[in-house]
């Protein structure tokens, strides 16, 4: 038994230097050391591990328990930021209704796609992965000049359109789209946001009995991902110079395709609040084609703002991503 306990203090003390890793991306940029980045894609399971051990020790009567649950204390927010459970927000008076969401070109029904959004009748909606479509039953909203991208929508007066691209030159499609909106006579600034994808497919990351076969599978899919944070790291600096030299009240939002607690979400976030964490309840899971909770859409708003409402609308399935709904308050504080 003592041998038994001994394997299971090893790993858990394991777990949790893996934790903490992750948590470094908040400070180091995967140019210098992509391996940190990599370990915010396995958080759930980590801190799901985590738990179960500390839990086990708690059990077992060990003293070694509360000091894996004074540690686990780090990781709240870090918890918060996939599942949450927020206190109610009372209903403004003067609220902003916003849809953010990847609609994969309509691939899945275009028709359904519009009836969709014009059923949310919401004040502006960022779209990704539009593929240059047309939106004929939303009339009554001004749109950005199609891009094949990005589009932002809005009831309201759209101004000061601008793609934001890399500064690495392989990357030919744009990584935001920043527009000034005027709404009750104060300008706020939109930012839509879709990071270069990781372009995985099912069969790549679905793992069999066949050993050798899953070896390579993994590598391939490390080969992928190293690259790809990389290529994000020179996105996000481009995307928060658009927020660092707004004069308006920013709001950022789109498919970041990146998890939280990586480098992604700790500087996209950075000055900013996370929708999810101040106003959302249960979980985050927004990328729906695979098995394994993803988030990977957010809103972030400037702290001069509040959030109503954030909602993961898991009602409709016409995209591999599910519409996330935000609502924030415009009387400012």
């Amino acid at each position: 038994m003592k041998i038994f306990r001994l394997i299971l203090l090893i790993l858990h003390l394991g777990v949790l230097f893996l934790l903490l890793g992750s948590l470094l991306n908040a400070y180091i940029p995967p140019k210098i050391f992509p391996w940190f980045n990599l370990l915010s894609l396995g958080f759930p399971v980590l801190i799901t591990l985590y738990i179960v051990l500390t839990v086990f020790w708690v059990f077992s009567w060990k003293k070694r328990a509360f000091v894996f649950m004074l540690m686990g204390l780090a990781f709240i927010n870090p918890v918060k930021r996939w599942v949450n459970f927020s206190s109610e927000k009372k209903e403004s008076s003067s609220s902003l209704k916003i849809v953010s969401f990847n609609i994969k070109a309509g691939l899945m029904g275009k028709e359904e796609v519009l009836n969709y959004l014009k059923a949310q009748n919401a004040d502006v909606i960022l779209l990704q992965e539009d593929g240059g479509m047309e939106y004929p039953t939303l009339k009554d909203y001004h749109r950005t000049k199609s891009n094949g991208v990005l589009t932002i929508l809005t009831k309201h007066n759209l101004s000061n359109e601008k793609l934001i691209y890399s500064e690495n030159e392989e990357v030919a499609l744009p990584s935001g789209l920043q527009a000034d909106i005027e709404i009750k006579s104060k300008t706020y600034r939109f930012i839509d946001i879709y990071l270069y994808p990781f372009q995985f497919e099912k069969k790549m990351v679905k793992l069999d009995g066949n050993t050798e076969a899953n070896e390579q599978k993994i590598k391939g899919v490390v080969r992928k991902l190293i690259p790809t944070f990389k290529l994000h790291q020179d996105q996000v600096k481009k995307i928060r110079n658009g927020v660092e030299d707004s004069p308006y009240p920013v709001i950022v939002a789109g498919d970041f395709n990146s998890v939280p607690n990586s480098y992604e979400y700790y500087h996209l976030s950075e000055g900013l609040e996370d929708a999810f964490i101040t106003s959302g309840k249960g979980s985050a899971t927004s990328f729906h084609d695979y098995k394994f909770p993803i988030r990977i859409d957010y809103v972030f708003y400037s702290k001069s703002l509040k959030a109503v409402s954030y909602l993961v609308d898991r009602s409709v399935s016409i995209s591999d991503h599910y519409p996330v709904i935000t609502e924030l308050s415009l009387n400012e504080k």
